[in-house]
């Protein structure tokens, strides 16, 4: 098969949570571990770090990737989802995954991947921890995609696990308490292996705290340290505290390895150079400026609607879609009134429509049209926005991968 053919039998063929949500969602680890049997155990072979995290996580590993790239070392990095291309997902100091290893890894296992009936999430963990390892790799980050404990991911043994921050997402399957989610995420401490924790409230450090001490793992709290603040290319409000949080990670990580002062800063002055990271508070347009950020939960929304808030401009224009499962009730309230909205469906299976969305959004005093596409709505907000006017687009990460 060709590559295209290959990607597309990969999403069609398996179940996979981005385009499907719950049923593709699987509630234990069996299947990963003998994907990783079957593969020779390719993940004992390469030192990692563990990052889960309901916002940030991304990030914080592209972070890392690229202060480790800085200081010399072959770094792999797993991320999801991706925004355009699936070999995004797998990177070598910032190069995607080859196609030609992607077709040899699925041909090579197809039978094996039939067989098992194994998802699309961890089928491509293994090819991740494959690739990584024939590549000897010095290091590899690796995001975790949903949760922590019950995340395909957690098959490794890391160097450190970073737990980013808790909030409600997914609740579906991690839980609607805050405990509950933390002890999702806290799946990822190991016995003996040191965890860092991003941020952290009552609830949640208690959850943290109670495992760390379980496992006889040192636990180092981001928020209570006081860091400097390196200035990044990623200039979102909220990558203050995902600095912060990765560098109390390269602090834990210079006792394996040698990272210099200057590393750090150009590391994380060339974040998006280095892995190619995209879709956080990302400049698209210059007149009228456009920004898109994948913001999708409250948490998240929060903090860059703050940012927005603080731009200047004369009208604003809001390019917005969402997911199916996306509590509306949590998510519209935290939007601007004084705004002009274009309603628009991400082009996945899980995509809300958007005339249901336009009208759910009319309750809390949201104004605009429906789009019958994101490139349509995005193209509309272009024509109607004069020089001056600001444009966002968000909701989903489905949305940013549309425009980008």
């Amino acid at each position: 098969m060709t590559y295209q053919e290959t990607v597309q039998w990969m999403f069609s063929r398996l179940p996979m949570y981005q385009q499907q949500g719950a049923s593709a969602y699987k509630k234990d680890l069996t299947n990963t571990l003998l994907l990783t049997k079957h593969l020779g155990n390719p993940e004992k072979r390469v030192k990692t770090v563990h990052i889960a995290g309901t916002n940030g996580k991304g990030s914080v590993s592209s972070m890392l990737a690229s202060v480790l790239q800085e200081s010399g070392y072959k770094t792999g990095l797993y991320t999801s989802p991706h925004l355009k291309d699936f070999r995004e997902r797998i990177k070598i100091n910032g190069k995607d995954i080859p196609e030609g290893f992607v077709c040899d890894f699925i041909e090579e296992n197809k039978s094996f991947f039939e067989l098992n009936q194994l998802s699309f999430f961890e089928m491509t963990v293994g090819l991740a921890f494959d690739y990584f390892a024939k590549e000897e790799v010095d290091i590899a980050v690796i995001e975790t995609g949903m949760g922590g404990r019950l995340d395909s991911t957690n098959v490794i043994t890391p160097l450190l696990s970073v737990i980013t921050n808790i909030g409600f997402d997914h609740t579906q399957f991690l839980g609607d308490t805050i405990p509950l989610i933390a002890a999702e995420k806290a799946g990822i401490i190991k016995p003996g292996i040191p965890v860092v924790i991003g941020e952290y409230n009552v609830e949640s450090k208690e959850v943290f705290t109670n495992k760390a001490k379980e496992c006889n793992s040192i636990i180092y709290f981001a928020q209570d340290e006081v860091l400097p603040d390196y200035e990044s290319d990623l200039t979102g409000d909220y990558q203050f505290k995902n600095k912060r949080t990765a560098l109390l990670a390269i602090k834990i990580l210079q006792t394996h390895f040698i990272i210099s002062e200057d590393n750090i800063k150009q590391g994380f002055l060339n974040v998006s150079g280095n892995t190619g990271f995209a879709g956080r508070w990302q400049q698209i347009h210059a007149e009228p400026r456009v920004v898109c950020d994948t913001a999708h939960n409250p948490d998240g929304l929060k903090i860059v609607m703050s940012q927005l808030k603080k731009q200047v401009y004369d009208n604003l224009h809001i390019v917005f879609g969402v997911v199916n499962d996306k509590n509306l009730n949590e998510v519209l309230p935290l939007l601007p009134k004084q705004a002009i909205y274009y309603f628009c469906r991400p082009n996945v299976l899980r995509g809300l429509d958007a005339e249901v969305l336009s009208n759910e959004a009319a309750k809390f005093g949201l104004k605009g049209e429906v789009y019958p596409s994101v490139t349509a709505a995005y193209k509309a907000a272009l024509l109607k926005a004069a020089s001056n006017d600001f444009i966002y687009i968000g909701g989903s990460t489905f949305v940013v991968a549309e425009i980008l």
